[in-house]
């Protein structure tokens, strides 16, 4: 092992790895090693200045008991910033210590000539690469040791009813209701961020902790020591990215249903709100308004004047969110353009097919600058133009027809190697571009995100989950450690996505407690797919605005009056607390706290 002392950094080598651990932040480190002749320009999640550094690099020796009972002497290396202190054993293992006190250490398994309970003959290394044939990515697991009593929060959204995510296996992709952001408070003092979106796995084990990289070029994690996780997260939002701050008219009722499917509908549905004299901040437009996947338009048939609509509504101080999706149907007039110029997700073998709800589709190439740029200027055109104030970024994980992460390839690479980093991008196509046309004030939904995603105005919802007590159950879990993986701007559908039947009782039963919930969630959205499908389409045709089915009605009327009463009630509730939420909003855009939170938070 050589060890090289740079300025705030640490650099190792050995049997052709590089290791390289530097000073990132407060009390934190990035930690990066590969087998490459260099490292790759990425810094993925670690976008913000990590401000001056006042780090110690050390070099020296240190004592081993040989296999044969003699002492030998060996050269050692360390790395502290602040708090945290790195070392780096003649093996290279890593040990990160809080104050002095060992917090976590590399798992090595492997004999080394010497008398130690990491030589044994498991020939298990701490850091293990396998490269991929024919590609220059690699297979990439990285253990620690377990820790007796450590509890394990953040990791972003998964459907499980589990708090702690210690003993839990954890899947590093994004589906439908899944989200992964690869961040991990633990309740030892530290905060670890896997800054790499590949697919992959991270084990929680009893015995070991196991990340993995399904094809990555190089290692990149940050880690940061505190007292708590509110100051863990402090330190993780500093170098990450914080939450832009929130816009008041945004923070009441928003209004939504699957789906309206007329200019008509959505007028005559803001206007009895008026009527009832409640104030919804925002209506959504779902999806299905358009012609076909990829056109990212209205249908004039059902939607003649989409200007004057947005400015009926503006004048009723309601604002305007329209569902986009990232995926061009063949039938499209954009697929063509898009196809040949190189803007969307190839596949590796087999149809150039992506996705196939309702089409043939394949998905936007949210990597190629040039899908982002092609994107944005037909939504302008077609949305942005008439005054719409919000996009509903639905589908973007993406929603792939099948999750072979494998078959799927952007301008970046493989999927594999960063499929993980998609959501946020599909999010600054639209955040980006709103922002260079002057708009203060970006709010846009999305179904997934990534880390780092805090930074572009994303709230994120918890996708298409049943509507059971059980999925409720899962969702108050999903919302806290989403929050406790910085992305604070959180909600759901409230009564979950999927109702059979709305005049069931114990359904409804369900969506009075969902919605009490709700009003305690950072974003107040009603939304849901009711049955049963009893409401003809508009049309007989195959395409457009008219031909897809609707849900039954999802206003706060319609599901009985003892139901609106008490909805009506805690309506009351949430506009009474818009003093103390719009602190909390404050407060996540200051230091990167959640609006919902756990109570070891505080």
């Amino acid at each position: 092992m050589r060890f090289e002392k740079g300025k705030g950094t640490l650099v190792a080598r050995c049997n052709g790895e590089t290791l390289r651990i530097e000073a990132w932040g407060k009390d934190s480190l990035r930690v990066r090693a590969t087998r490459l002749w260099e490292f790759t320009e990425q810094d993925w999640a670690l976008t913000e200045e990590a401000g001056p550094q006042e780090s110690v690099v050390e070099i020296h020796e240190e004592d081993y008991l040989g296999g044969d009972g003699t002492v030998d002497r060996k050269q050692a290396a360390s790395i502290t910033n602040g708090r945290i202190r790195a070392e780096v054993n003649f093996r290279g293992v890593l040990t990160f210590y809080r104050d002095g006190k060992k917090i976590l250490r590399e798992y090595f398994r492997n004999y080394d000539g010497t008398v130690s309970k990491e030589s044994r003959c498991l020939k298990i290394n701490s850091r293990e690469w396998k490269g991929i044939i024919g590609g220059s990515e690699f297979g990439l697991s990285v253990k620690f040791e377990g820790s007796d009593g450590e509890k394990i929060f953040g990791m972003g959204q998964y459907q499980q009813p589990y708090m702690d995510m210690k003993g839990c296996v954890l899947e590093l992709a994004q589906r439908n209701s899944q989200i992964s952001v690869p961040f991990a408070v633990s309740s030892l003092g530290y905060g670890m961020l896997w800054n790499n979106p590949a697919v992959g796995q991270v084990t929680f084990g009893k015995n070991y902790t196991e990340w993995t990289a399904r094809s990555t070029k190089q290692m990149d994690y940050w880690i940061t020591v505190a007292d708590g996780p509110k100051q863990i997260l402090q330190n993780y939002t500093a170098v990450t990215g914080h939450a832009p701050a929130f816009p008041e008219d945004r923070m009441g009722l928003w209004q939504c249903k699957l789906r309206y499917r007329t200019q008509e509908e959505v007028l005559s549905v803001a206007r009895r709100y008026q009527k009832e004299g409640i104030q919804i901040d925002l209506i959504v437009i779902d999806f299905f308004h358009w012609t076909v996947q990829g056109d990212w338009k209205f249908d004039k048939t059902y939607w003649p004047d989409p200007k004057a609509m947005v400015d009926e509504l503006h004048r009723m101080g309601i604002k305007v969110i329209v569902s986009v999706w990232p995926s061009v149907d063949r039938k499209s007039e954009n697929f063509g353009p898009m196809m040949e110029q190189g803007l969307l997700i190839r596949t590796e073998r087999g149809a150039a097919q992506t996705y196939d709800y309702q089409g043939d589709c394949v998905e936007i190439d949210v990597f190629n600058p040039e899908t982002r740029k092609y994107v944005w200027e037909v939504c302008k055109k077609n949305y942005y133009d008439y005054g719409i104030d919000a996009f509903w970024l639905d589908n973007s994980e993406p929603d792939y027809g099948v999750y072979d992460f494998e078959n799927y390839r952007y301008l970046e690479g493989p999927a594999l190697s960063c499929s993980n980093m998609y959501p946020q991008l599909y999010s600054r196509l639209f955040y980006d571009h709103m922002k260079e046309q002057g708009d203060g004030s970006v709010v846009n939904l999305l179904r997934c995100a990534w880390a780092g995603s805090q930074k572009y105005g994303n709230v994120v919802w918890s996708g298409d989950v049943p509507s059971t007590f059980e999925a409720f159950y899962d969702q108050v879990q999903a919302g806290l450690n989403m929050g406790l993986a910085g992305i604070p701007w959180w909600t759901t559908d409230i009564g979950g996505f999927m109702t059979d039947d709305v005049n069931n009782p114990d359904f409804r039963q369900l969506l009075i407690r969902w919605y009490e919930f709700a009003v305690y969630s950072a974003v107040f959205r009603m939304h849901g797919d009711r049955g049963p499908y009893n409401i003809p389409p508009l049309d007989d045709r195959d395409w457009g605005g008219g031909y897809l089915h609707t849900g039954q009605p999802n206003e706060l009327w319609s599901y009985g009056e003892e139901n609106y009463r008490i909805m009506k009630k805690y309506y009351d509730i949430r506009i009474g607390m818009h003093d103390y939420i719009k602190g909390l909003f404050a407060e996540a855009s200051e230091n990167g706290a959640p609006l919902i939170r756990t109570m070891f938070f505080e």
